[in-house]
């Protein structure tokens, strides 16, 4: 392994292994509430949740049927909660791959050192894309086992279908911190304008459906490319993924070429 990607990824171990805890204990709360979930279906079924205001229902996924495993799954796990923890560990992340070392003054160091900044930027990313995998592998499992364990039945190729699309999800957006941060060398404009983007997508795609006045912005959306195909129903939407993919390789290339025509400050 390089020796950049190495040493990134035991820079991140803390934050990746406290992450990765953190995650798997809000996914396994959450799933051990269906037992009693499925006891009430007055309570949480579908003429129950229809109750609820539209704009709330909307922002919400919808709120489907909570009896069903992959109603339950899918919107409380992989509509908002899930992707926006995965986001915001991938943005912090990005940040500290080439911004936060530029404002503490560390970064000066590794970029005097024999290594071409492309080379740099890219290890970096590599790192970010390893230790998301990481984190995304250990809570598919953890999903798949607990669901099971509480009788869910979903199938364990949906599952992997949806923990994809959070994958695919959180390193664009992890990437866009790093494009940023080598553009600016700010790690506070670069968590802005994630931040910025990632609520603003999801109110857009979630919203646009009903919404004629924005509808035409989903599109523009990277929620809408996780989130219209519908993984835990339909399966992988493999367009709408390699949309995903696309974008960040894009991403990348505008951060290395940033970085690369950019001086370096202190």
């Amino acid at each position: 392994m390089p020796v950049l990607v190495s040493k990134s990824l035991r820079d991140y171990r803390r934050s990746l292994v406290g992450w990765t805890v953190g995650i798997t204990a809000f996914f396994a709360l959450y799933l051990s509430f269906y037992p009693s979930i499925t006891k009430d279906p007055e309570l949480y079924g579908r003429a129950a949740l229809a109750k609820f205001p539209g704009a709330m229902r909307d922002l919400m996924g919808g709120l489907e049927d909570f009896t069903s495993g992959v109603g339950y799954l899918h919107s409380l796990v992989y509509q908002l909660f899930g992707p926006m923890l995965f986001v915001v560990c991938a943005a912090i992340l990005g940040n500290r791959a080439l911004a936060q070392p530029e404002e503490s003054g560390t970064l000066e160091l590794t970029v005097t050192l024999p290594v071409d900044r492309r080379r740099l930027v890219f290890e970096r990313f590599a790192a970010l894309a390893l230790g998301l995998l990481g984190l995304a592998v250990v809570t598919f499992l953890a999903v798949w086992a607990l669901s099971s364990a509480v009788d869910m039945n979903v199938a364990f190729d949906r599952i992997l279908a949806g923990h994809t699309g959070i994958l695919l999800l959180s390193l664009l957006f992890g990437t866009l911190a790093l494009a940023v941060g080598a553009a600016t060398g700010r790690r506070g404009i670069a968590m802005a304008v994630v931040g910025v983007v990632a609520v603003g997508g999801y109110v857009v795609e979630s919203m646009g459906r009903n919404v004629d006045a924005i509808s035409w912005l989903r599109w523009i959306s990277p929620f809408h490319y996780y989130l219209d195909g519908r993984p835990l129903y339909q399966g992988f939407p493999t367009g709408d993924y390699l949309v995903l993919a696309g974008a960040t390789v894009v991403l990348l290339l505008t951060a290395i070429l940033a970085f690369d025509r950019r001086d370096v400050g202190v």
